[in-house]
């Protein structure tokens, strides 16, 4: 395939923002808000699949001439899936060549980069505050989208014509990154800023399940009303922050999505770098959304180890009966880790096959083994459920399959708002 970055077709021509403002200092041309949720598309012929990064037909003419800013961090990366030949003039790559690097080689003029959790190049501890600075290789100032500064301020978006996210999610409501896109939306539709997101795969793509959340128990680890497992894109779960108005005062961003080509929900796929410091594999990140209930008790899920989101266990767990073991102690990922240095007693999950659905018997079995329940729970595990109801379910002696009936029709309205908003079967 061809990627001329100068031939486009007339859809995406029709979409280019007239007016060019380059480093100049002429008045921004003000656009208005699209409520259509566009999502670009593509002329090529080629079956391979690429993630909406890859897929450089359908953005890099709206970036042309732009000053640009990027969300992005180490999961940005492009790999060589081309098949051109030396004769060819179209886009080649080395292999998993970064985002930002692959725009300024494209002469794309970039003038910040925005870090959400864990930093620009994913080397921070999750919850650890990010701060402001540089990269030192492009030399870019690096604003930090995490702490204290979640939503991008007016002044850290001047000179800026146009954002472009590009996050590789997990597929999980507590996972943060979509968290920082729906601030970052909204900073976008009120600095009149237009949005591209660079569409990527959703591991657990298949899989919508969990309670869902109440509104009352909103925070940075859940801002919507949506179950544990969503089973949407990036791409497409902006497109339903935009079209259900969940953004503040019900405003609305000019989202575009660059989609992934030849890509279904049910697709396997394993992400070319680690998303987060804590989700070393694949194991990881499908076991990610049931073992992290975990976060709000006294177990460990394998943190300060090498097999993060893959075991679970607690020095409060009986020996007689859980017979692995481990001891955590601070690693990349993990300065301090719960239960430092105890050892705890617990299950190893890095051989079970893949799931496909919330799991919650792991949960149940630490705490029917647990002999003081009265410290099993913490406050954060109802930010993570999103919803009291959860905790009340378990204390209560619930089975899972009962607890699992309750979230039924919860999830069938989901499903039907999902729909909405897919690009993908």
């Amino acid at each position: 395939m061809k990627y001329n970055i100068y031939r486009f077709t007339t859809l995406i021509g029709l979409l280019i923002l007239s007016v060019s403002c380059g480093s100049s200092k002429k008045a921004i041309p003000q656009i208005k808000p699209s409520t259509d949720n566009v999502t670009l598309t593509s002329t090529s012929t080629d079956v391979t699949f690429k993630t909406g990064a890859e897929n450089f037909e359908s953005y890099l003419p709206l970036l042309k001439d732009k000053r640009v800013g990027i969300v992005t961090n180490q999961t940005g990366i492009l790999e060589d899936k081309s098949k051109l030949s030396p004769e060819d003039h179209g886009v080649r790559l080395s292999k998993e060549k970064h985002l930002v690097d692959f725009l300024i080689e494209q002469n794309i003029n970039l003038q910040k980069i925005y870090a959400p959790e864990h930093g620009f190049r994913g080397t921070a501890d999750a919850g650890e505050l990010i701060v402001d600075g540089k990269d030192t290789k492009t030399n870019l100032p690096i604003i930090s989208l995490y702490g204290n500064n979640k939503k991008p301020k007016p002044e850290q978006l001047e000179g800026i014509d146009v954002l472009v996210f590009d996050l590789q999610d997990v597929g999980a409501r507590f996972y943060t990154y979509i968290s920082s896109l729906h601030y970052v939306m909204e900073a976008c539709a009120e600095n009149n800023i237009p949005l591209l997101v660079l569409d990527r795969p959703n591991p657990n793509g298949t899989i919508i399940d969990g309670p869902i959340l109440e509104k009352e128990h909103k925070s940075f680890v859940g801002m919507h009303e949506i179950p544990v497992l969503h089973g949407m894109t990036i791409g497409e779960y902006a497109k339903m922050i935009n079209g259900e108005k969940w953004l503040k005062d019900s405003i609305q961003c000019d989202l575009k999505v660059a989609p992934c080509l030849n890509y279904s929900h049910d697709m396997k796929y394993s992400l070319p770098v680690k998303p987060s410091p804590n989700l070393p594999n694949d194991q990881s990140i499908n076991l990610y959304a049931s073992l992290c209930f975990f976060e709000g008790t006294n177990v460990s899920l394998g943190r300060g180890t090498e097999k993060q989101f893959q075991i679970y266990g607690s020095p409060f767990l009986p020996e007689t009966e859980f017979d692995f073991s481990f001891t955590p102690k601070p690693n990349f990922g993990a300065k301090d880790p719960v239960h430092n240095g105890k050892l705890c007693f617990g299950e190893d999950l890095t051989e079970i096959r893949k799931i496909h659905r919330l799991e919650l018997k792991w949960l149940l079995k630490a705490y029917e083994n647990t002999a003081d329940k009265t410290v099993f729970f913490n406050d954060f595990f109802t930010k993570l459920a999103g919803t009291k109801k959860l905790r009340e379910q378990i204390e209560a002696g619930m089975t899972e399959k009962e607890i699992r009936k309750t979230w039924q029709e919860g999830l069938e309205q989901f499903k039907e708002v999902r729909k909405k908003y897919l690009i993908y079967e």
